[in-house]
């Protein structure tokens, strides 16, 4: 990974940044993507509370067991969560912290966009 040295978003540490190139674009890209609708959001909101078999959360988030299923495969190829066989289910969950830390900034970004406030970091 080519990083540079500089300051990191809103966490109050120095983190590097990773160069964009045309892979990192276009990785980043698909990534940002799964964010862009709200079952996708709901799903990874839900599992951020921790791991939940697949019937369990599609009623959690209020949708179809198929809708939720199609949704999970997608989030699953673009390594935004996890599915473990347990016996006849599948418990998902999140990839890692980082997926945790996206959802939360895309949410505070909302909201501050909302009240119409900058960031106050």
């Amino acid at each position: 990974m080519n990083a540079s040295a500089g300051p990191g978003v809103g966490s109050g540490t120095a983190l590097p940044h990773t160069r964009l190139t045309a892979e990192t674009a276009r990785d980043a890209a698909a990534t940002l993507h799964a964010l862009g609708t709200p079952s996708r959001l709901r799903i990874l909101a839900r599992l951020r509370e921790g791991p939940c078999p697949a019937t369990e959360l599609a009623s959690a988030v209020g949708m179809e067991q198929s809708a939720c299923s199609h949704q999970l495969r997608l989030l699953r190829e673009l390594g935004l969560v996890t599915g473990t066989r347990r016996g006849r289910s599948v418990v998902y969950d999140l990839y890692d912290h980082h997926v945790s830390q996206l959802l939360d900034q895309a949410l505070r970004h909302a909201e501050l966009l909302r009240l119409r406030v900058p960031d106050p970091a």
